[in-house]
């Protein structure tokens, strides 16, 4: 690990100001739990971090604040896991509750933040070894493709293959959330979707931000009537274990037929991953058992597998029959 500086700004414009102008030279920090494995990997060298937990101005209240707003709720980027796994989240909201309490181990997720969970980088075990040069890294191909691929994307991928490693943006992108963003140019929000980029559009970055923002948090929009979300995921262990596949759905049931579907996917996908053609099969239609067995295969339509993450294919499907399940209290056929 390379030397570095720690800077505590008091506020945010502070903070910016020293970001900006060397993006590889000055990274913010929250809860740091990805930045120190990368800092040990040898995969981020900077001159400072600069810790955005210093904050003491308003961005810095609103980055803490976990509460219901005119138009839905509000989550600051600074809430740890655990504070948004315990926090008084409707029902309608429950997947990002259900997602933040299933990832990593309760110490990480009393450290871990939603900001950091969001931008974290790729657990490709060939971008996280220091002495592979892989596409993420610069290099001229990916390495998944023809080597070991079991953790790779089957939705997607190409030219890279990574899996986005943040279960809270798959909650989120199901909530359809929107992410509110502070640069130089003052703020701006985005769907949560938007956020994140694929790797045809830049091998070597996952999202989009500018030089110099920062996520200011998330605003998870008024619920619709009736609404009701869930989170299921399979691990191959369930202690501190990197899911396999995961599944947020979100949906409204009005006279009988379901609204307002949202199905998203994750651990498949260089970002998190839509299901529309399962949502447009569900809306519309009564929930049964029947109808979830016929949709949950168009859920990896055009999946592409590598070889060794075939698995993941017949995985998602499972996973999202389970999910209607839940979120529609319709019993599993024996």
């Amino acid at each position: 690990m390379e030397p570095f500086t720690l800077i505590r700004p008091r506020t945010l414009d502070a903070a910016q100001t020293r970001a900006l102008g060397a993006p590889a030279e000055r990274v913010y920090k929250a809860g740091g739990i990805d930045l120190l494995d990368l800092l040990k990997e040898g995969l981020a060298r900077p001159a400072e971090l600069i810790d955005l937990r210093s904050l003491g101005d308003e961005h810095g209240q609103a980055m803490r604040a976990l509460a219901a707003s005119d138009s839905g709720w509000s989550v600051g980027a600074l809430n740890t896991l655990a504070a948004i796994s315990a926090s008084a989240l409707p029902q309608a909201y429950a997947a990002l509750r259900e997602a933040a309490g299933s990832a990593a181990t309760p110490s990480i997720r009393n450290s871990a933040t939603l900001g950091g969970n969001l931008l974290q980088r790729p657990r490709c075990w060939y971008f996280r070894h220091r002495d592979l040069h892989c596409l993420k890294k610069g290099g001229e191909r990916c390495l998944a493709d023809g080597g070991e691929n079991k953790f790779h994307a089957i939705l997607g991928g190409g030219p890279c293959h990574i899996v986005h490693p943040s279960t809270l943006a798959v909650a989120l992108v199901a909530l359809d959330a929107q992410v509110e963003i502070i640069g130089a140019e003052g703020p701006r929000r985005i769907p949560v979707g938007e956020l994140f980029a694929l790797p045809r559009v830049s091998p070597t970055a996952e999202n989009t931000l500018g030089e110099g923002e920062v996520i200011r948090g998330v605003t998870l929009p008024a619920a619709a009537a009736g609404q009701r979300s869930v989170y299921e995921v399979a691990k191959e262990k369930q202690s501190f274990d990197w899911p396999l596949a995961e599944v947020a759905v979100a949906l409204s049931v009005e006279g009988g037929a379901l609204r307002t579907v949202r199905v998203a996917l994750g651990h498949v996908a260089p970002t998190p991953w839509r299901a529309v053609q399962v949502e447009e099969a569900l809306t519309g239609q009564a929930p049964s058992a029947e109808l979830f067995a016929r949709v949950a295969a168009l859920a990896t339509q055009g999946a592409r597998s590598l070889g060794d993450n075939a698995y993941k294919i017949p995985l998602v499907q499972g996973l999202v029959r389970a999910a209607l399940h839940r979120a529609c209290d319709v019993p599993v056929p024996a």
